[in-house]
């Protein structure tokens, strides 16, 4: 598939995306200078150097690249999980470093690739920990929230009650955003969040992550290996290669970008099947004729 190709099969293709932001809006994440280095001694390897990368309010990025690029990694300095060796990562004004301490529920959201919820808990349990956990509000009002989100990600009250051991890979997903919304935080962070869905699920997944895109105003960053949920959701995509983010862009820019594994990521034949239009219809065979009549 030629790079013309692709930029029209990305316009006809699947589902169209949510427009992208003025390029005017403010910052949420600004990452500078940053290097990330695991090991030590003889041992030490650096997967970041000198990165740069910028997320602006109201953007879906999908952070894509190969194994090893790092791209989990950089979800987790985001949250105050993990810390660079050099640069800065500031989220919302603050030092990312920070974000593990009180209140970092309602600054950011994360929706981990499994769900990551806690077994010996129910849906309504998990769904409400974080403000259990703050220890501010009445049982009964945080009881009420955990319902509206599972209402709001499409789950029904008879839901509440279950273990996680009960629900589907979607429900289990659909619960796992419920968490991470509870607090309302404007930034969410998402790890692979359609891997492990049937075709179906993924897309009802996505559509529902559209919705709540566009209700609540948020601003996501995504890591993502599913080109159709790439092109679904990003508004923008940045990749990562050689250390760094080598080009962002939305997709139609980025598969211009000439490096090997662009070419291989965006146009090889995972990338023609999902930027691929969607097959029309088969059209209705020809009515048969009356006796005595022509055909």
């Amino acid at each position: 598939m030629t790079r013309d190709a692709a930029e029209d099969a990305i316009a006809t293709g699947p589902a169209a995306a949510p427009e992208p932001p003025p390029q005017d809006a403010p910052p949420v994440v600004e990452i500078r200078g940053l290097s990330t280095v695991f090991g030590k001694g003889d041992e030490a390897f650096a997967v970041h150097e000198n990165l740069d990368l910028t997320v602006r309010r109201g953007e879906i990025l999908a952070l894509v690249g190969g194994s090893g690029t790092g791209k989990t990694v950089l979800l987790r300095q985001m949250l105050g999980l993990t810390h660079p060796a050099k640069g800065s990562v500031t989220v919302l004004g603050r030092p990312a470093a920070e974000m593990g301490r009180a209140g970092a529920a309602s600054r950011v959201g994360m929706l981990f690739q499994h769900g990551a919820l806690f077994s010996a808990f129910s849906v309504l349990d998990n769904v409400a920990f974080a403000l259990r956990e703050q220890g501010t509000l009445p049982k009964d009002l945080i009881a009420d929230a955990a319902m509206v989100k599972l209402r709001m990600v499409g789950l029904k009250p008879e839901h509440a009650t279950r273990s996680p051991s009960d629900l589907s890979g979607g429900m289990i997903k659909r619960v796992a955003l419920a968490r991470a919304l509870i607090m309302d935080p404007p930034l969410l962070l998402l790890d692979e969040p359609t891997a492990g869905l049937d075709p179906n699920s993924s897309d009802e997944f996505c559509e529902l992550l559209r919705e709540l895109h566009a209700a609540l105003g948020l601003t996501v960053v995504m890591v993502t290996h599913d080109l159709d949920t790439l092109f679904a959701l990003s508004t923008r995509v940045a990749v990562l290669a050689e250390k760094r983010v080598i080009t962002s862009g939305p997709p139609q820019e980025v598969t211009r970008f000439e490096h090997p594994f662009i070419q291989q990521f965006f146009l090889g034949e995972r990338g023609r099947r999902a930027m691929a239009p969607a097959p029309s219809a088969p059209s209705a065979p020809p009515a048969a004729a009356a006796p005595g009549q022509e055909a």
